[in-house]
């Protein structure tokens, strides 16, 4: 599982991009615009970036790269553009790309760079397991463990367990989630979230185990074994 940052304007492209990804099991963010797009790449720890060169805003994919780059991170970027000449694929690389690939292109092969790219630049990505108290999850075989008890989860919910176990001990909102594995916009009355995290919680806290999946009054959910304060108790179902 990856963890995907799309800097790309167009909103058909980005949402092609995010649902196809999304499919192959991977966490994907969408910024929309030069600006907030920058500014998830330097907060936020990302596998890889897949950036468009063309943007709004007045912050160009070339300027995102160079700022990432002076700023010592050496996430992989995956630059897109319609600009194929050689001497634009030269700027982008020289500003820092790590690939380029021209629009349209084959949405297998822009996987397949990704993937390149990622083990050539981070050859132990991802951890073959997570590990909170007793609860295990096993990223490349996709099974998962709570004291020693084989947990079966459907597709949508082992991506929500990892996600929640990749932000252990860290309030992740309604938000976060929704765009990051569901991949769209929050709905202030949908509760799509709050079931899901319910049949989760059925399943990694039933038993005579210590609860690691909390809800945090006002804020969204933590997967933690040292829960604080501001946590509430699971409603009754």
């Amino acid at each position: 599982m990856w963890q995907c940052l799309i800097i790309e304007d167009d909103k058909d492209n980005a949402k092609y991009l995010a649902n196809g990804l999304r499919e192959f099991g991977h966490v994907v963010t969408v910024s929309r615009d030069g600006v907030s797009g920058l500014d998830n790449a330097i907060k936020e720890k990302w596998d890889i970036i897949v950036l468009d060169r063309i943007l709004p805003n007045n912050v160009d994919g070339l300027s995102i790269l160079s700022t990432l780059r002076a700023l010592g991170k050496k996430t992989p970027v995956l630059v897109l553009s319609a600009l194929s000449a050689v001497d634009d694929r030269v700027d982008g690389l020289r500003a820092g790309g790590d690939d380029y690939l021209v629009k349209p292109f084959s949405f297998s092969e822009l996987v397949a760079r990704m993937d390149a790219l990622i083990r050539r630049t981070k050859p132990d990505r991802e951890a073959k397991e997570l590990q909170v108290a007793d609860l295990i999850v096993s990223i490349t075989k996709q099974k998962v463990q709570r004291a020693g008890r084989a947990i079966a989860l459907q597709p949508k919910e082992f991506r929500l367990l990892v996600y929640l176990m990749l932000n252990a001990h860290r309030i992740v909102t309604r938000t976060m989630l929704l765009e990051t594995i569901w991949g769209y916009s929050f709905d202030p009355q949908s509760n799509v979230i709050d079931v899901q995290v319910s049949r989760l919680r059925r399943k990694i806290d039933s038993g005579p185990v210590t609860p690691l999946i909390h809800t945090v009054r006002g804020a969204g959910y933590t997967l933690s074994d040292t829960p604080d304060s501001r946590l509430t108790e699971p409603e009754e179902e």
